[in-house]
């Protein structure tokens, strides 16, 4: 079983972004594998579920709450990232965020 984390910062203010709420769950029957809310650093280290098994994943980041709690505008309302869980290893998954563009990688 492998664990999953996130890191979502905003590249366009130079900082953590806080407060984006992040739901993670499995693609083959759209269970939510669990929820939680960026925190000051713009982490979330714990969805809640403890460890999942291999299978494909998603991690729906809500742009648009953070948009609107920072007085921003941001294109992407949305940003789903799919990605697949094969082993045991700690998965961690950052978003960075601007304005009107966005990108991941698979992170230690």
């Amino acid at each position: 079983m492998s664990t999953v984390t996130t890191h979502v910062l905003d590249t366009a203010q130079g900082r953590p972004a806080e407060g984006v709420p992040v739901q993670l769950q499995r693609t083959t029957d759209s269970s939510v594998i669990g929820k939680s809310t960026t925190d000051a650093d713009g982490r979330v280290s714990d969805f809640g579920s403890g460890q999942v098994e291999p299978g494909v994943y998603q991690l729906r980041f809500d742009v648009a709450a953070y948009a609107r709690a920072s007085g921003q505008e941001f294109f992407f309302p949305e940003v789903t990232v799919t990605f697949t869980i094969t082993d045991e290893r700690h998965y961690h998954v950052p978003l960075l965020l601007s304005p009107f563009a966005y990108s991941t990688y698979r992170g230690s």
